[in-house]
């Protein structure tokens, strides 16, 4: 779990919202400034922040800006865009895009889709090949059992598991760049862009936000954190990782972030026991089994898009192997906690302990 921690004087803003539609809660982030830069001056630019519900989450969004209407006009015009977004890569939504393609594909013939879904899939495909499977879009069938099973407290018969294990893999969607076109290799396939379609959301808003000659924003969409430039007189955001055992309570560790982003993947609040086993929402998509040792999985990397795969892919890989991925993605960094009946452990890649900063503000201890 992250939180987005304020400076010194800030008002401090706290959210925990429970999302019946998707049937789990979130805790929430507080943003702040990190600690002011020697040179800091004062600076025109006010804080203008925005909630509005997008892609079943609350999307937080905060920005420096000279004067309240350059703020809405802007901060509009990003929400519009995660909308538009929603609307093409949606899942529940049955006229979403990715709901037409999945259900109007016949298998072995090519259908062309959106170039904005064609790039998503594609970075999709290249963390799949990276991971070797254990981030795969096609897991659909997979996660229908994982909400089943949440709502009837039961694992899965093993014909429904094996049949629907057969319907997934990474391997039997080709995409076509040039011709813009995804094809099937077998029939009731179902994509499912949950792992990395709000880490681009956030990416786009902060573009969209640019745009409109905002530079210094952050964009929190259900915990796909996205930093631009940071705060006037600042040298970045500080956000507050808490621990695994305490995902709700204070952040032990902090770092500074600016166009950067961060994502956390854990089962705190997403599992169901089954016969004294806690199976966690996070699927293997190799074997369709959901994870079963406790774990949090926060990445860092350039953009949003990344670091939500990432966070993904490192969860199911586990933190030794995980991490050897994180280590060949520029910019990116990694830090794994587990625990189990050996207690906890951690990890880390060799750069996530220099972005650590100690602040010196109250909200921060």
């Amino acid at each position: 779990m992250v939180r987005l921690v304020r400076g010194e004087g800030e008002p401090v803003m706290q959210r925990r919202v429970s999302l019946i539609l998707v049937g789990l809660w979130i805790a929430a982030f507080r943003a702040a400034a990190a600690p002011p830069t020697d040179d800091a001056a004062p600076s025109p630019l006010q804080r203008y922040e925005f909630l509005q519900i997008r892609m079943a989450v609350p999307v937080h969004i905060a920005v420096y800006a000279g004067d309240e209407p350059t703020a809405n006009l802007a901060t509009q015009a990003a929400y519009a865009r995660i909308k538009q977004i929603d609307r093409l890569m949606s899942h529940y939504d049955p006229d979403s895009e990715l709901s037409r393609v999945c259900r109007d594909a016949v298998p072995g013939e090519p259908i062309v889709v959106s170039q904005e879904l064609m790039d998503v899939l594609t970075h999709a495909a290249r963390v799949s090949q990276q991971s070797n499977g254990a981030f795969d879009v096609t897991v659909g069938p997979l996660m229908d059992l994982w909400r089943k099973s949440r709502r009837t407290k039961t694992l899965p018969e093993k014909p429904e598991l094996e049949a629907a294990r057969r319907r997934v893999g990474h391997d039997m969607i080709t995409l076509d760049s040039d011709a813009r076109t995804v094809t099937f290799a077998i029939a009731d396939m179902q994509l499912d862009l949950g792992g990395i379609a709000k880490g681009y959301a956030a990416d786009e808003a902060l573009r969209v936000l640019r745009e409109h000659g905002i530079e210094r924003a952050l964009i929190d969409a259900g915990g796909d954190v996205v930093a631009g430039e940071p705060p006037p007189g600042a040298a970045g955001w500080t956000i507050g990782v808490a621990p695994l055992e305490a995902p709700d309570g204070a952040p032990q560790r902090f770092l500074s972030l600016r166009n950067a982003a961060i994502a956390t993947s854990g089962d705190a609040s997403q599992y169901v026991e089954i016969g004294g086993i806690r199976y966690s929402h996070i699927m293997d998509p190799r074997t369709g089994a959901g994870l079963t040792t406790r774990s949090s999985v926060t990445i860092v990397a350039g953009d949003g898009i990344t670091a939500d795969a990432l966070a993904s892919a490192v969860s199911v890989m586990g933190p030794e192997e995980g991490l050897k991925l994180v280590r060949t993605i520029p910019g990116a960094e990694g830090f794994v906690a587990t625990q189990d009946d050996s207690g906890r452990n951690a990890w880390e890649s060799a750069g996530f302990g220099g972005l650590e900063i100690q602040p010196d503000t109250p909200s921060a201890r």
